[in-house]
Parts: C-alpha cells; structure tokens; sequence
C-alpha cells in the first residue's frame, strides 16, 4: 500500500492482527505491522504508544458510551440511560462489517495474557465513563455504580454472541436482550 492513502490507524490494526495471527503476539515487532500496513516506524508511533495499543484504539469507545447517556431522553432512568448508549456504541463500532474482524481480535486477545488484561482495564475504564455520565445526570452514586456495571457485563455478553460466526442478529437487539437478562437475574436474586 502507497503510504498516501488514508486511515493509516485501521490498516495498521488490520496488519496487526493479521501479524498476530500468523505469528503470535510475542513474535511479532512494531516495523513488522508497519512493513505490513505499508507505513514507517514513525507512523506507528504517530497513532499507537506500543504494539498492544493497535488493537484496542483511542478511547474512543468511553466517549461514545458518555455521549449515549447523556443524549438519553431526561426521563430515562438509568438503565435505559445505559441500553441507548449501549445502542450507541453499537452503531458505532459493531456495525455487521466489524463483525469477522472482532471475532479475529477477540482470538488474539484470548490466547494473550497481557492483551487479556489491557482489555480487563478497557472495561474498567468504560464502566466508569458510565458511571461519571450518570453522575451528571444527578443518578445518586450506588445507583450509577450498580447501573453502569450492570451495562458492562450486558455489552460483554452480548458481544460474545455478536462475534459468534453462527450468529446474525446485530449488536443493539442482542445488547438490549442481555441488558434485560441480566436486570432479571439481578431483580430474581433479591
């Protein structure tokens, strides 16, 4: 690929993966993934602080989340707060297109320690840009914390269906069915 053409950070994470794939993890550099994107060394570096950032991005994702609860109609209680940001970040990044891809990173991610803990803190950090988003929107504390964790756990199992090679149902219907599954059991424990 020509070094001109654009969205150096998607090709880098897709020379990435397919890197990581082939050759593991651990056995693959930084000027191998921008060999392979058909980018320098200093691109890499441009838009990721070290290989294991390529395949988790900006934090794009907290964003989206904060956007979608505030966006929330003001009557929404918290958990519908958190289905439309979930809704959201659906839209966004688990469009039918991203589907094979993220099954492909979720592999990698799996087969590697460190990648599983870089995505362990990635959960963090998107729970707690629910529970900030809620706060804003006067949601008391406990309430925020209960909420928004609730959301990350609807969002992790309703993306191990979405990634499910026989699975065509989209992100939003599936993240909307485990937000109500996990309310349920919630509410059936008490």
């Amino acid at each position: 690929m020509a070094r001109w053409q654009p969205d150096a950070p998607g090709r880098l994470a897709a020379a990435a993966l397919e890197l990581f794939e082939e050759r593991g993890y651990e056995n693959t550099t930084v000027i191998e993934i921008a060999e392979r994107a058909g980018l320098t060394k200093s691109t890499f570096f441009r838009h990721f602080p070290d290989k294991r950032e390529v395949l988790f991005g900006s934090g794009a994702l907290t964003g989206v989340l904060a956007e979608g609860i505030a966006s929330a109609p003001p009557a929404a209680g918290p958990f519908d707060a958190v289905a439309d940001a979930l809704d959201a970040l659906g839209r966004t990044f688990f469009a039918a297109d991203r589907r094979e891809f993220s099954g492909r990173r979720q592999a990698v991610l799996n087969a590697n320690p460190e990648l599983r803990e870089r995505e362990a803190l990635k959960r963090i950090d998107l729970t707690a840009s629910m529970i900030e988003a809620l706060n804003r929107r006067g949601v008391p504390s406990l309430t925020a914390r209960v909420a928004a964790q609730l959301g990350t756990l609807a969002w992790e199992i309703a993306f191990e269906q979405w990634i499910d090679p026989n699975n065509s149902e989209g992100f939003g219907p599936l993240v909307r069915q485990a937000l109500a599954e996990v309310r349920a059991a919630g509410a059936g424990a008490s």
